[in-house]
């Protein structure tokens, strides 16, 4: 596999928030097809540095999200139950989000967390979006529910769950890394 030099391209900063309870697919893919895209990728616990999925997995973060005084250029969000619960009670959660969102910066979110987080924090009204079959009905009145397998409007990305993981890791490294340089990774990793 051929690493992206980092001088052909700004480098971007991507945060991923875990908190215990994610679904483990939809972190470690967008963590994973970023990095070969050369973003540079944050993993962050909500509130400790071992986090464990809704599946048994352990993730052991880069840092906690308390101690990210950084600017990211994406913030990612997997979803998972009872993962996308605990981040949507988070008061720092929301606080990144809304200066994210205020920064035009790229909020992205997958299954459950676009409508259990995205939702509830006033990031989806009057926009379409996506997200695990089911969880609609906790989107706003004015938001449109695509049933897309990943959605992307204006800044902000929302993928409906596991199946969705590459596809919805590949459009993040597009908008963050570029056209060729996502493509490059879709080539290198066979995805169709």
């Amino acid at each position: 596999m051929r690493r992206m030099n980092a001088e052909s391209h700004p480098r971007h900063r991507a945060l991923i928030i875990l908190a215990d309870g994610f679904e483990e697919i939809e972190a470690v893919t967008p963590i994973d097809i970023l990095r070969r895209a050369d973003v540079e990728v944050i993993v962050a616990g909500l509130d400790k540095s071992s986090v464990t999925g809704a599946r048994g997995l352990t993730i052991q973060a880069d840092m906690l999200l308390a101690d990210f005084a950084d600017r990211a250029d994406a913030v990612i969000l997997p979803g998972g139950m009872p993962g996308a619960t605990n981040l949507a009670a988070s008061a720092a959660v929301k606080s990144i989000l809304i200066k994210t969102a205020a920064e035009d910066g790229l909020i992205a979110a997958i299954c459950a967390a676009p409508a259990v987080v995205l939702a509830s924090m006033g990031l989806l009204k009057g926009r379409q979006a996506t997200c695990y079959p089911g969880m609609e009905e906790y989107l706003p009145a004015d938001t449109r529910y695509t049933g897309q397998s990943v959605t992307v409007d204006g800044r902000i990305i929302t993928a409906a769950g596991v199946d969705a993981a590459l596809k919805f890791s590949l459009v993040l490294a597009e908008m963050l890394a570029g056209k060729e340089i996502a493509g490059r990774v879709a080539a290198d990793i066979l995805a169709e």
